[in-house]
């Protein structure tokens, strides 16, 4: 079982719960802010134990772009991707839009054009 933390913009809530939901249903622990961030909690301490506590980090791109949260959750995990961690970005086309640039190159699961095509081609990154 991978820990897996979703990366969402707020507008793609229900989206990204549906798909927390479904990699969650193939045995994997899912991070999700909606699921673990109550009132009162820290917003940045929890943020930090979800990443921290993950191996992967799914980046979904959103119609409206990234937002400076997810900025800081995605960009902290490629960069610890990039110094040899054991995390990896895993990219996925949720609302629409493209890749931010250094991502552009880094192929992606498409759940807009086929939701259970792209989930599948996800879960089999997701080891």
């Amino acid at each position: 079982m991978a820990a897996v933390f979703i990366c969402h913009r707020g507008s793609d809530a229900i989206l990204a719960e549906r798909l927390a939901n479904d990699i969650q249903s193939a045995g994997h622990s899912v991070w999700l802010d909606l699921w673990h961030i109550s009132i009162g909690d820290q917003i940045i301490e929890k943020m930090d134990q979800g990443l921290s506590g993950s191996r992967y980090l799914v980046l979904c791109y959103s119609l409206e772009g990234t937002a400076p949260w997810m900025n800081l959750e995605w960009m902290s995990a490629l960069s610890r991707q990039l110094n040899g961690e054991s995390v990896k970005v895993l990219p996925v086309r949720l609302s629409g839009t493209t890749a931010p640039a250094i991502l552009a190159g880094t192929k992606y699961a498409d759940l807009v054009t086929d939701w259970k095509s792209g989930l599948a081609e996800l879960l089999k990154a997701i080891k």
